[in-house]
């Protein structure tokens, strides 16, 4: 006579669940089927033969879970399961050469098979200690810090305008996409089917360039823009009269720009210093930190959206894209929200300092 094993509604359901479950351990998923059909009234030589186990097995999942319940069901006790492949000290030594040195043959960063062969071991296991550690050592991410004496009172400035604007005042971010290219591609490409992207060759020529100005007004998102073929001084003041002639007359004009020495050309100032340009404010970024100005996300979904993967024959047709991309951003425009407050940044900086100066100490 077969004596079921007794199971209360809340342990029931908690080892269906596991025994459903796509995410836990296999191991308790196996376990809490075999603990189900014992519940059920099957024998334990009968589960062990289905599962290909042995019955002891089988009666010590029965037994652990008449003391522990659920929550024991697949735990590994202490000293028990599969021992590690390699030593903790292997592991360790791996991780140090990972984060303190490179390969003698001149690479940048290791590789799983190089990291392997210095230790002895295997590349997956190179790979699973990295993916464990979140070591990526075949990457590397860009950065700049400004040295620019004031940059936290720049900083401080134009990101108050972007949070708190002024009243009665338009706040532009400005800026120039120079020598933007017409690229051809040199053999026709194919067009996009299922199962296949569209084709461009990798080799082109160039029909020559164009230099794009912008302004993102950052309360509407609205952009006025101009191509020209140059971006001298007196370019940039043809676009600033371009900005004053589309801005209400009864607000004031704010511009975000960068330090290019065009942005403070002698024709630029002259025009700045008149009395009708009362109302004008320019708000220079820091040095190194274009990051800070708006334009340069309006540009890059530009670039993504109308200019890369595409072909031109003409700088004609390539401005033609342009004005037409920028009309219908216009039609529907997205403003490009700043949210980190100026306090957060210049903390982060501070630590990038003090990373980069720890860092040439200890080399």
């Amino acid at each position: 006579m077969v004596t079921a094993l007794e199971l209360s509604e809340g342990d029931r359901v908690a080892l269906e669940r596991m025994a459903r479950s796509g995410s836990e351990p296999y191991r308790r998923v196996v376990r809490a089927g075999a603990l189900l059909a014992l519940a059920d009234g099957a024998s334990v030589r009968s589960v062990a033969r289905g599962l290909g186990s042995h019955q002891d097995t089988v009666r010590g999942w029965r037994d652990r879970f008449l003391e522990s319940g659920p929550a024991g069901v697949g735990v590994v006790a202490p000293g028990r399961g599969r021992k590690p492949e390699i030593s903790a000290a292997v592991v360790e030594a791996i991780v140090a050469d990972t984060l303190h040195s490179v390969p003698e043959d001149g690479s940048v960063a290791w590789s799983t098979r190089s990291m392997g062969l210095r230790h002895g071991v295997g590349k997956d296991t190179v790979a699973r200690i990295w993916r464990a550690r979140e070591l990526r050592p075949w990457r590397a991410e860009t950065f700049k810090l400004s040295a620019d004496p004031d940059f936290e009172a720049k900083l401080t400035d134009v990101v108050g305008l972007y949070l708190d604007p002024p009243e009665r005042a338009a706040v532009f971010s400005f800026d120039e996409k120079t020598q933007v290219q017409a690229i051809d591609r040199t053999q026709p490409s194919l067009p996009l089917r299922p199962g296949r992207a569209r084709t461009l060759t990798h080799d082109y020529k160039r029909n020559g360039t164009v230099d794009l100005f912008a302004a993102l007004n950052v309360a509407t998102g609205e952009v006025l823009h101009r191509t020209r073929e140059r971006h001298t001084g007196k370019d940039v003041l043809a676009f600033f009269k371009w900005i004053d002639l589309h801005t209400a007359r009864h607000l004031d004009v704010h511009i975000v720009l960068d330090n290019l020495s065009a942005h403070k050309s002698q024709p630029v100032r002259d025009w700045l210093a008149h009395p009708k340009r009362a109302r004008w404010h320019l708000h220079f970024t820091p040095t190194s930190a274009s990051w800070l100005n708006l334009i340069e996300a309006w540009f890059s979904v530009l670039t993504r959206k109308a200019l890369t993967n595409n072909s031109f024959n003409s700088v004609a047709e390539l401005t033609e894209t342009i004005d037409t991309w920028a009309q219908n951003w216009n039609q529907d425009p997205q403003p490009i929200a700043w949210t980190q407050p100026a306090n957060d940044i210049i903390a982060k900086v501070k630590r990038g300092r003090a990373a980069l100066t720890k860092s040439a100490t200890d080399h």
